[in-house]
């Protein structure tokens, strides 16, 4: 029997990936950059907020500290915060940079693999910015015709 690198047990997982399997784990992956924060995070990150925005009215990726981010992110907790940026982390979508001052400087950043998601997500969220009024009646009217 042959024996198969590392590599192309890699290349097999990726042809076997199906998310309508329940054991897959690109459904873990789903569920986890389908999370509010997650979303809002990624934006803020590759700076699609009304801060900062270019004339395009999209604004570069770029790093920002903890505190930025839970300002620019309002109603998110602290717990949930950091829950997210270290899932964030161990995906590989964003950096923690440690930066030795008094007092300590903790920066995060999309990374390739992140910046590639943050290019999908800028979609699904202008998407939703921009039909917001409709989905609202649609709901109107739904609950009116079913109370």
């Amino acid at each position: 029997m042959p024996t198969t690198t590392a590599a192309q047990k890699r290349a097999q997982a990726k042809v076997d990936y199906d998310a309508f399997l329940a054991g897959c784990p690109s459904r873990q992956l789903l569920d986890r950059i389908s999370d509010k924060w997650v979303a809002l995070i990624l934006a803020a990150l590759g700076s699609d907020g009304p801060l900062r925005r270019g004339a395009d009215g999209v604004g570069g990726p770029r790093s920002m500290r903890y505190s930025e981010l839970s300002r620019r992110l309002a109603g998110v907790s602290q717990k949930m915060l950091t829950q997210t940026l270290r899932s964030l982390e161990r995906d590989g979508l964003v950096t923690r940079t440690v930066t030795p001052t008094v007092p300590v400087t903790v920066t995060y950043e999309l990374t390739d693999l992140g910046l590639s998601l943050h290019h999908v997500m800028r979609g699904i969220k202008a998407w939703a910015e921009a039909h917001m009024g409709e989905v609202l009646a649609n709901c109107e009217e739904y609950d009116n015709r079913t109370a």
